[in-house]
């Protein structure tokens, strides 16, 4: 530890610390725009000038390490002398356009100019204009003559996305931040920049003119896209969503958040959202109230019980509800006498397991690793926030291992960062592959190995990999969960992290897979499981959350058996599922209800509506509650989200009890298993209803590529 004086005040810091860091630690602010404690050192800006004791000149405090006695002073006058002179400087060239500046209110410049700026400008000539720039649909660079060059973009750009898309041109009074050959900003994520400018550079296009900062509400939220479960504000006018920026939580999402969990708001208001509960008649749609629908929903399923038993009725859920509603919904099922419930949609193989399939290891662990193997995983797209923080590791000298299907799956293009060793083969193959990595890990220890294979040089590449270095983590990614093979493949990730001191676990697809499993969202031992409720085994089937037209393994081909289902209810905030449905529910997104998600590391998030539910739209736990009493079945006098909570075991904690969580497997290891259908995996913005139906993310590139290559597969 190092003692310095700063301000008059003794603070102890770490040795290789800067003036900046000391003074965060004493809780005294010294003004700066280029420096960020997330990003590297760039002492561009110089507005942290201050006065270190014989020096001969004020010094930047960002880039500034401390010594053994050193004497600082940030508020004398050589430093406030020094601060101003930097502060007219930055504003020589600065438009005069507050008024009309997005930023207005939360621009730091603004603020500081307040304290630091002189009553009136010494420069008289013309000001500069930079031009403006298309970079996307997401970031507006329309007045880049506000740009202070603090290069925080570019440096987040390298270090946070792992992509250099900005960068700076030219010197002096004609340097710029652009693109370059005229590309795009394609990050996905790149809404970060919005937050990170400091000044009204860039600006978000979608919120663009819409409002003003300080006509905001500003609400807490959780995401319900990927299983990160990233904190949210969410900022709302008049009743509506009107900007999504994160909330900071060092253990889950920093203070980042990816661009679907920022821009998917646009959904919430769109004109495809269902306003009122809708019966089809006639092959028409009738617009009803909730009385008539719901009495339908319940003579319905009354019907169909005693013609066809209450095996023929069945619910798929969405692994992006909440725990209440997916409990609830089996709940209802169960009291119906049938126990099909699945939310495994995208899965090609359903064994049974009593514990719940979770990460294995914290989320914040994820950038201190030292070795990593990942299979089965397109990680930057399925997984910004963690692809980030493994990014973080791989930059500190972590080993990077991948199991792919195809180069373009696991090249450092396509994570951004570098691939240490890379294993391809089809996903049929990746339990051999597995398997042979456990070979060349056997042959290394002397012991035997689980299964038959051949320890190819990559293979060995892993292996001598996995062995070294101390914090470690296997990660099975989306296809590998949905896998046809997936208990052979957990089986041999289990070996294999028996043997090198690995952690092992799913990245987990959504915002509550590792929930739907605590909520009990799974078949009975006499129940259907997704897939044969896909198949067209059902009379009557209930649809909470999800099309599983895009949400599914069958993919178009589910229509046709839900088409030949007697009744089909679909629970949506969407005008969904129109094809094949009898009865429309409005149901309340994640912004219009309460509810809980568990995030990938077993911690349990609850969240409140942030605006109230439009027009006839209902909490989906208040409707399948109704419903359970319609049905006349007992138990369900629930008058709140936390009434239901409370009834699932493991949930009333932050987080889920140790005994529930486990990836532990006894399965059989089969190597040779029949060639099933590619595992099913939705692209970065066909994940769920919301971002599908998001205007701005639709327009970006990821989407356009997921677009063609659909065109081209159909």
């Amino acid at each position: 530890m190092v003692e310095i004086e700063l301000d008059g005040q003794k603070v102890e810091v770490l040795e290789g610390s800067t003036v900046m860091h000391a003074a965060e630690k004493a809780g005294t602010y010294i003004p700066h725009f280029c420096y960020h404690k997330k990003l590297s050192i760039a002492a561009n800006c110089r507005m942290c000038l201050v006065d270190v004791e014989k020096a001969p000149k004020p010094m930047p405090a960002c880039a500034t390490p401390v010594t053994q006695g050193m004497i600082v002073r940030t508020k004398n006058d050589k430093a406030i002398k020094a601060q101003k002179g930097v502060m007219e400087f930055l504003l020589i060239n600065h438009p005069l356009d507050c008024p009309i500046c997005d930023q207005g209110g939360e621009c730091q410049l603004q603020d500081l100019a307040v304290g630091y700026g002189a009553g009136e400008s010494r420069y008289e000539e013309e000001k500069r204009v930079v031009f403006h720039k298309d970079v996307g649909p997401l970031i507006s660079m329309e007045e880049m003559s506000r740009c202070i060059h603090c290069t925080r973009c570019v440096r987040f750009g390298q270090e946070v996305a792992g992509v250099m898309e900005l960068g700076m041109s030219h010197r002096g009074e004609h340097a710029e931040i652009e693109t370059f050959v005229g590309m795009s900003v394609d990050s996905e994520l790149s809404g970060n920049m919005i937050d990170i400018c400091p000044v009204g550079a860039l600006t978000s296009k979608p919120f663009r003119y819409s409002a003003r900062t300080w006509e905001l509400s500003r609400r807490k939220s959780v995401s319900p896209h990927d299983s990160t479960g990233a904190n949210l504000i969410v900022q709302v006018k008049n009743n509506k969503v009107m900007r999504v920026v994160p909330l900071e939580n060092e253990d889950v999402n920093e203070c980042w958040i990816a661009d679907r969990d920022r821009f998917s708001y646009e959904a919430l208001n769109s004109d495809e959202r269902l306003l009122n509960p809708m019966l089809k008649q006639g092959g028409e749609w009738k617009t009803v109230d909730w009385q008539t629908a719901l009495e339908y929903v319940a003579n319905g399923l009354k019907q169909i019980k005693a013609d066809h038993g209450a095996d023929s009725v069945g619910t798929l859920v969405s692994p992006h509800s909440t725990l209440e509603e997916l409990h609830l919904a089996g709940a209802l099922m169960r009291g119906l006498g049938s126990e099909n419930i699945d939310y495994r949609l995208r899965n090609a193989e359903f064994a049974n397991s009593t514990a719940v399939r979770w990460l294995g290891t914290s989320i914040a662990s994820l950038s201190q690793l030292q070795r990593v193997l990942i299979v089965g995983s397109n990680l930057r797209k399925d997984h910004p926030l963690f692809a980030q923080r493994i990014r973080q590791s791989v930059r500190k000298g972590c080993a990077l291992n991948a199991i792919n299907s195809v180069v373009e799956l696991s090249s450092a293009d396509a994570w951004a960062m570098p691939v240490a060793n890379t294993l391809l083969a089809a996903p049929e193959a990746w339990a051999q592959m597995l398997a042979d990595v456990a070979v060349a890990i056997a042959a290394e220890k002397g012991v035997s190995a689980p299964a038959t294979g051949q320890a190819s040089n990559a293979a060995k590449a892993i292996a001598t990999s996995l062995l070294g270095g101390e914090r470690k983590a296997i990660l099975l990614g989306n296809a590998a969960a949905h896998h046809a093979n997936a208990s052979s493949l957990l089986a041999l990730a289990n070996w294999i992290g028996a043997q090198t001191g690995a952690s092992v676990g799913y990245l987990t697809e959504a915002a509550n897979t590792v929930g739907a499993q605590l909520a009990g969202a799974l078949p009975g031992d006499k129940g259907l499981n997704a897939g044969q409720m896909l198949d067209g085994k059902l009379k009557a089937v209930i649809l909470l959350n999800n099309e599983p037209e895009f949400d599914s393994a069958p993919g178009a081909k589910a229509k046709t058996s839900l088409n030949a289902a007697q009744m089909v209810v679909t629970l949506s905030p969407f005008k969904a599922n129109m094809s094949f449905s009898d009865v429309l529910l409005p149901i309340a997104p994640f912004s219009e209800t309460s509810g809980t998600f568990v995030n990938a590391e077993g911690r349990v998030q609850g969240f409140h509506a942030v605006v109230k539910p439009l027009a006839e739209t209902r909490p989906a736990w208040k409707v399948l509650r109704v419903l359970a009493n319609l049905l006349d079945l007992p138990g369900f006098d629930f008058e709140s989200s936390q009434d239901v909570l409370k009834q699932i075991p493991g949930a009333d904690a932050a987080q889920v009890p140790a005994d529930r969580l486990s990836n532990a497997s006894q399965a059989t290891i089969v190597l040779s298993a029949q060639a099933g259908p590619a595992p099913a995996v939705a692209s970065i913005y066909q994940l769920d209803g919301l971002v599908r139906r998001a205007t701005s993310l639709q327009l970006t590139a990821d989407a356009r590529q997921a677009a063609s290559l659909e065109g081209v597969a159909a």
